[in-house]
């Protein structure tokens, strides 16, 4: 049975390579890296904040952190070969990212709105998408 090849393969295969030459063209190019594929537009600090957790075996989980107005987006490169499903566990005020029973914690900058926080796992990169709490205020 053949399958036939999405028409967008070949437009991402261009895409890819467009970036990783931007990328390489750049000034202090072996230190540049491209994390996630989440793109992010508005009021974005000059500096996003990029971790490196260390996990068992001393592999590092390396995510970075990028914070708006009304939105916090986390993407992590997972580690290859991990046996069970990654997923995270979104609570108000910390992230656990969770690769074979191990839990990375991700302290947040501010509480969240569960409700409206996902993340999605694709081609080994884990992108989480957290909607800041509106603090309502209080009505005596």
């Amino acid at each position: 049975m053949h399958m036939q090849n999405n028409p967008y393969d070949d437009f991402l295969k261009n895409l890819a390579k467009l970036v990783e030459d931007i990328i390489n063209n750049m000034p202090d190019s072996e230190s540049a890296r491209f994390v996630g594929c989440t793109i992010i537009t508005g009021n974005i600090a000059e500096n996003p904040d990029i971790f490196n957790i260390h996990t068992r075996d001393d592999e590092e989980l390396e995510y970075e952190l990028i914070e708006t107005d009304d939105r916090i987006f986390i993407t992590a490169d997972l580690p290859r070969g991990y046996s069970t499903v990654a997923y995270a566990e979104i609570h108000q005020e910390i992230v656990y990212i969770v690769v074979d029973g191990e839990r990375t914690p991700i302290d947040l900058p501010d509480p969240v709105d569960l409700i409206h926080s996902f993340y999605q796992v694709r081609h080994g990169v884990m992108d989480i998408i957290l909607k800041k709490a509106v603090n309502k205020p209080v009505s005596l």
